[in-house]
């Protein structure tokens, strides 16, 4: 049994492309290089996918 590892934002799995693994609120998600962007500089795009990503601040 192993974990899906897909992308926050597009959902596209490792199968479908690379994926960066990140921890964040002692939880693990993954993120493609497409939006890895979107994490880094607007993470307020994030609401909804990451726990209290309303509290980040503009990048």
């Amino acid at each position: 049994m192993s974990q899906i590892k897909a992308c926050i934002v597009c959902k596209k799995t490792s199968e479908e492309t690379p994926v960066t693994k990140f921890i964040y609120k002692a939880s693990k998600f993954y993120i493609c290089p497409q939006h890895m962007p979107v994490l880094i500089h607007n993470p307020q795009e994030l609401v909804g996918l990451l726990p209290d990503a309303d509290k980040f601040e503009n990048g």
